[in-house]
């Protein structure tokens, strides 16, 4: 009868000892997983809203442009030549004018 009850008790703490890593598994995975996609997702949607017609700009495909239109969904880039090429919104990953302001200010 002493041998069921310890196996009993046994039994029911290692159902604990199991979902606690496993929850502990999770949180880790949220933090260093999900949580910094969702900010860069965040900055990336900004970085276009905060876009306008005359910025100059880089892809994701590495083509340099500047904007000369926009749409809803799409931006107009005018790249070397005059050439224009129609890019989603999503598609762009660099604001060239903020950057180039960046570099060409001194730091302290």
């Amino acid at each position: 009868m002493t041998s069921t009850v310890l196996l009993q008790a046994a039994a029911g703490s290692s159902l604990y000892s199991t979902i606690i890593p496993m929850v502990l598994i999770m949180i880790v995975f949220y933090f260093f997983m999900i949580r910094p996609q969702v900010k860069k997702a965040k900055d990336h949607k900004k970085l276009v809203e905060d876009l306008k017609i005359g910025d100059k700009i880089v892809t994701t495909a590495g083509i340099h442009g500047k904007i000369v239109g926009a749409n809803d969904t799409t931006f107009l880039i005018e790249v070397e030549g005059g050439t224009k090429i129609r890019f989603d919104k999503s598609s762009i990953s660099l604001d060239a004018t903020k950057a180039a302001t960046a570099a060409a200010t001194p730091k302290a």
